[in-house]
């Protein structure tokens, strides 16, 4: 067990880049989709009316039922390409 958690162990300094799951380029995919959903969410997001009598018609703006939603879902879908991305081997 004490060999379980010896972080000091040297098969992962012997690991190739070519054997890992994700590299460089896949987490800065990542970041920017991540980004994107949180700026869609973002963009969804606003106050209601002052008060529960009056009507506020900019809860119906395009911003909050177009272009929010639209970021969001082209977020999660590069997301989905952005893991399953693999760079060509040289």
């Amino acid at each position: 067990m004490a060999n379980f958690f010896n972080f000091s162990n040297k098969e992962l300094d012997r690991t190739d880049d070519s054997q890992r799951p994700f590299t460089k380029v896949n987490f800065i995919m990542m970041a920017a989709c991540a980004f994107l959903i949180i700026l869609g969410f973002i963009l969804m997001s606003g106050g209601g009316s002052a008060s529960d009598t009056e009507f506020n018609p900019e809860i119906f703006s395009t911003r909050r039922i177009v272009v929010g939603p639209l970021l969001t879902f082209l977020g999660f879908l590069f997301m989905a390409f952005a893991i399953i991305y693999s760079p060509k081997k040289k």
